[in-house]
């Protein structure tokens, strides 16, 4: 026997092992046949009873036969499963479908299948599948869920072979696996100003390249499928190649989402604890703003960015942002607390490497902020995160709603505020979507009174 890779790619992996193998299959009811064989012929032997000896060796025999005839068995079978989808929100559900197909000339005996899952997404699935015929298949489904988010591995598959009289059972490995990868819980969010969207929430800025005549055109190498119409001969006669006219050059609003991770800025652990909150609001905002047609980046404590440093770190372009989003719900589905004390990472990666501008906002760019318990200090270096961006939202947790314990979140708030932040505690069962717009509604009153 044989077990291919899902989908047929891949090596596959011997079944058939060696006899030595294949006799360490025997199960109890085959070791007790074997035993009481070698009982029954030791009896004989010792009272001189012919036909006891001839009871004895069928007993022993028949468990031997049947390992004989499993290790020879040289049916082939090919395994695959499809999971979809590979990636779910925490609390969904995926549906993980076995396929089993014969591909050789001779007949399978009684399969039982199962699949290694993680137990946080339930029990090990098992199957038993009839005799299968020569080029024959056969398909199984099961579902998984979590609610708790992260990346699992589904696999090994494990083919049981058994004989007619259960005498011996040999288990197969296949050699490959999958991911279900389990994102955070995420809402949709109502569309509301942010201070950043002077032009139009979502639509993101267009500046045009000036026009006003040949000399001002901005040329670039041809591409297969550009309008002839755009070619700028006076420009492929200077270079000697075809080139065609820039008319205009999008340039989309920036955004970074901040998720502050540090472990001693949260309590608790678990769907449900404050961190848990914090990253799901997170992921809500990432996609909202990837929706709406912003470049946006998530920036850590640690000061890491995804989807990468090359640019900023921002997403650019329709197909790169579908990219990004991807990129960063992978990354959001594993990210867990941080050893950092502080929230400088992210204070240097916001101003950039020796700049004294933040890069992450500029004065049009957008930065909002999911922010653990601040003490003074950190407090101080989050008013200053504020700096040069053209609209700041930070929400803060509520620790003492969250944990009981004592909390500053009101003093937190008011200095934030002071430095030009769009402020708002956290409490826990807060609906993310209200505090939105809550935040959007808070941001028109501070433009309407005259605020930064």
């Amino acid at each position: 026997m044989s077990a291919g890779a899902p989908h047929g790619a891949g090596a596959t992996a011997e079944g058939a092992g060696g006899l030595r193998a294949s006799l360490s299959g025997l199960t109890t009811r085959g070791r007790s046949f074997l035993a009481a064989g070698a009982a029954a012929a030791v009896c004989a032997y010792v009272l001189g009873q012919s036909e006891l000896l001839r009871v004895g060796l069928l007993l022993a025999l028949l468990p031997l036969v049947c390992v004989v005839a499993l290790h020879r068995n040289r049916s082939r079978v090919r395994g695959s499963r499809l999971l979809a989808p590979a990636r779910v929100p925490a609390g969904g559900e995926a549906r993980v479908r076995l396929r089993m197909e014969n591909v050789s000339r001779l007949p399978t005996g009684l399969l039982m299948l199962q699949d290694r899952v993680p137990y946080v997404l339930g029990p090990r699935p098992r199957f038993v599948l009839d005799r299968v015929e020569p080029g024959g298949r056969r398909e199984v489904s099961y579902r998984v869920r979590s609610d708790l988010r992260g990346r699992y591995p589904l696999g090994p598959l494990q083919l049981r072979l058994t004989d007619p009289f259960g005498m011996v059972e040999l288990t197969r490995s296949f050699s490959t696996y999958d991911t279900l990868t389990v994102i955070p819980r995420t809402e949709a969010l109502p569309p509301v100003r942010l201070g950043a969207e002077s032009s139009g929430y979502g639509d993101g800025s267009r500046r045009s390249l000036a026009l006003a005549g040949d000399d001002d055109v901005i040329p670039r190498t041809y591409r297969r499928g550009d309008d002839l119409r755009r070619v700028h001969w006076r420009s492929t006669a200077r270079y000697g190649e075809l080139m065609v006219r820039r008319e205009e050059q999008p340039q989309r609003s920036k955004a970074t989402v901040l998720l502050d991770t540090r472990h001693d800025a949260y309590e608790g652990a678990g769907p449900g604890s404050a961190f848990e909150w914090a990253v799901s609001g997170a992921a809500s905002t990432l996609l909202h703003l990837l929706e709406h047609g912003f470049s946006v980046r998530l920036l850590t404590d640690t000061g890491d960015s995804v989807p990468g440093a090359a640019g900023g770190g921002f997403s650019s372009g329709a197909q790169e942002s579908a990219e990004a989003a991807g990129l960063m719900m992978d990354t959001l589905a594993v990210v867990g607390h941080s050893d950092g004390p502080d929230l400088g990472g992210a204070y240097e990666a916001l101003r950039g490497a020796g700049g004294g501008g933040f890069a992450g906002a500029g004065s049009d760019g957008l930065l909002i902020a999911f922010f653990g318990d601040l003490d003074d200090v950190q407090t101080e270096l989050a008013a200053r995160m504020r700096q040069r961006s053209g609209g700041a939202v930070a929400f803060v947790l509520d620790s003492a709603a969250w944990t009981g314990l004592p909390s500053r979140v009101e003093e937190t708030l008011r200095r934030l505020r002071d430095a030009g932040w769009t402020a708002l505690a956290a409490p826990p069962g807060a609906p993310f979507a209200e505090l939105w717009r809550r935040a959007g509604a808070d941001t028109l009153g501070t433009t309407a009174s005259g605020g930064r």
